[in-house]
């Protein structure tokens, strides 16, 4: 049997700057960068299990990635899970990460990066008719 694993690019206009915003603010730790003319120009970001790519490639697809992130507690209830994305939620506006609530059938913790790529966290699932995330912005 073989395994996938994924890292999803994010296209960001300048990857030394999302670099600071991900370490910095989001808590992610940089394993490897690859360097251009003296600049970070590629670069993957790690936080528990998750890993994405940072690339100033492809102009055209800049701030246009969307990023579902779950959180797998122990105990897996929906009040661990809650209290996960409520204390992500705390920390992430400790460090003066703007956080806003959304809902796509289900309430959504909604993180934009500075090029406007986002990250949802799910909360566990409460069906909210008629909304698509992000409209509580």
């Amino acid at each position: 049997m073989t395994d996938w694993f994924a890292r999803p690019v994010l296209v960001v206009t300048d990857v030394e700057a999302s670099l600071r915003f991900y370490v910095d603010r989001l808590g992610f730790t940089c394993p490897w960068h690859f360097d251009e003319d003296g600049r970070a120009y590629v670069a993957q970001v790690d936080r528990q299990g998750c890993a994405l790519i940072l690339a100033q490639t492809w102009p055209e697809k800049i701030g246009k990635g969307l990023m579902f992130i779950s959180l797998n507690v122990e105990p897996e209830t929906r009040e661990a899970a809650t209290a996960a994305l409520d204390a992500l939620r705390a920390e992430l506006e400790a460090k003066g990460v703007l956080v806003k609530d959304g809902s796509w059938g289900y309430r959504l913790l909604v993180v934009d990066d500075p090029d406007g790529n986002q990250l949802f966290f799910n909360y566990p699932a409460d069906t909210v008719s008629g909304k698509v995330a992000g409209d509580e912005a």
